[in-house]
């Protein structure tokens, strides 16, 4: 059972059980989420990839801390590392950026109401003007995905005393928790057509995949492991699942069909691998690791795994949360 604070990749954003079990961490390693992770999982000798990495395109948006060490802001870049402008400066905590379905909007975490422990939910345009406070609480917010007709974010809070999975209509109204389980449910992922979330649930004992209709009903676990999974993230056609587990002893990338079967590990790496997002026409993955340093980095690869490339490059900061914007 994982227990104490978990960090959330860059900053103290309380989201783990205080030793009752109550609480998944969105992220599945404590020593994997600290702002700079354990030295011993530095770069290794990477496998032959099966082909190389094509062209990719879009836009990434992630959380860095290039101005200072806890001052984690909203950045954007090209699919290809070029390009990249900040989008927030608030020298605060601003993660977890969510694009909307039509690419005009980011929704966020963001400590900038002055709690680093009771992170809030907002919502700023593409370019990072008009930031919205949509939660308005003083419990933490965490984790939002946009529904794919755009009226809804879903999200994780412990508004009821453990973490649950919420909706809310973009305008602020409409609250209503979905699992409301004794359990803890972390990081919801709506599925394409609007018919599923998929979800982090300790529900069975520890951190599972679960799929559930957007209503909170039908929640089945799709993963049937004894490790630890989590930040479940769906493919553009709605066929497969990518998730982060520790089955093999570190934070991995897997990837099944959305029924749980054929579950396999596409990063097969001793460093830590975090927060998978696809690309809009599924032809990448972006993730989180260091498996080039100490500190976090984005990463692009191939659905299989292969030909993994590092898009951030950068040795002195940490930068995770890959967020794909869609295609226009």
């Amino acid at each position: 059972m994982k227990a104490g604070l978990i960090v959330a990749l860059f900053a103290v954003l309380l989201l783990a059980a205080c030793g009752d079990g109550a609480r998944p961490a969105v992220t599945p390693e404590p020593d994997a989420t600290a702002v700079t992770p354990a030295p011993d999982a530095t770069a290794p000798t990477e496998e032959p990839t099966s082909q190389p990495i094509t062209s990719a395109e879009g836009k990434i948006a992630f959380s860095s801390n290039r101005r200072s060490p806890l001052n984690f802001e909203i950045h954007v870049m090209n699919a290809d590392g070029t390009g990249l402008t900040r989008l927030t400066d608030t020298g605060t905590v601003e993660s977890q950026p969510a694009w909307s379905p039509d690419g005009s909007r980011i929704a966020f975490l963001s400590t900038r109401d002055g709690n680093v422990v009771t992170p809030e939910i907002y919502v700023m345009n593409a370019d990072g003007s008009e930031p919205t406070n949509l939660t308005n609480d003083s419990v933490s917010d965490q984790t939002p995905a946009w529904s794919p007709d755009g009226t809804r974010i879903a999200f994780t809070s412990d508004l009821g005393g453990n973490y649950d999975i919420y909706v809310i209509n973009v305008d602020g109204t409409g609250l209503t928790n979905l699992t409301g389980s004794p359990a803890g449910e972390a990081a919801p992922a709506w599925s394409p057509d609007g018919t599923r979330i998929a979800f982090a649930s300790n529900r069975d004992g520890n951190s599972e995949i679960y799929v559930m209709n957007p209503d909170g009903s039908d929640a089945i676990n799709v993963t049937n492991e004894p490790s630890f999974e989590s930040t479940p993230t769906w493919s553009p056609d709605g066929a497969r699942i990518a998730f982060v587990s520790d089955r093999d002893d570190n934070s991995e990338i897997y990837v099944m069909n959305a029924d749980g079967s054929s579950q396999q590990n596409l990063t097969k790496n001793p460093a830590s691998e975090l927060t998978p997002a696809w690309s809009p026409d599924g032809k990448h993955i972006a993730f989180t690791s260091n498996r080039d340093g100490v500190n976090l980095d984005i990463f692009l690869m191939n659905p299989d795994g292969s030909s993994p490339t590092n898009l951030t490059k950068d040795a002195s900061h940490s930068d995770g949360f890959p967020a794909w914007s869609p295609v226009q």
